[in-house]
């Protein structure tokens, strides 16, 4: 089967790439939402360490960590990479051998303004299944959605 392995979305916003990579990172539990788009039901916090092997998940009402994957690179302010360890279910899977990548970078674009593209690759490791889970990845209420409240973040 043959299909697109990546997803990719890219926005300008009107700040530099510091403050757009600090506004991501820093502030990843302000923007992403915790009603939806978590794996343990409703979420208490999201958690982004922009650390080589920095969590990647959410917290849980008693404080449990419940892994989305981990930080594979941060380059502040320029570029992120992720480790995406669901699987086509959005179940955490501890084996790095089945990880899809979600790599953010931030591109200075002009004096003020910021160039972030988020590409999630690597779909392939799932087979068949990849192909499903790109499409839902790329659906109503995938990153396209997440980067818009990222944006709508930064400019509210």
């Amino acid at each position: 089967m043959t299909y697109t392995v990546t997803s990719k979305h890219t926005v300008t916003v009107p700040v530099r790439p510091e403050r757009a990579f600090d506004l991501f990172v820093d502030d990843f539990d302000g923007w992403w939402p915790k009603g939806s788009h978590t794996t343990a039901g409703e979420a208490q916090a999201v958690l982004l360490e922009a650390q080589p092997e920095g969590r990647w998940g959410e917290l849980d009402a008693q404080g449990g960590f419940h892994p989305w994957g981990r930080v594979l690179a941060a380059e502040r302010p320029h570029r992120l990479l992720l480790a995406w360890q669901l699987d086509p279910d959005f179940k955490y899977d501890p084996d790095a051998g089945m990880q899809t990548e979600v790599e953010i970078t931030f591109a200075a674009d002009g004096d003020s303004s910021t160039r972030v593209t988020l590409e999630h690759r690597g779909f392939e490791v799932w087979g068949e299944r990849g192909a499903a889970m790109r499409d839902s990845v790329d659906s109503e209420g995938g990153w396209k959605e997440l980067v818009d409240l990222y944006v709508a973040h930064v400019t509210g």
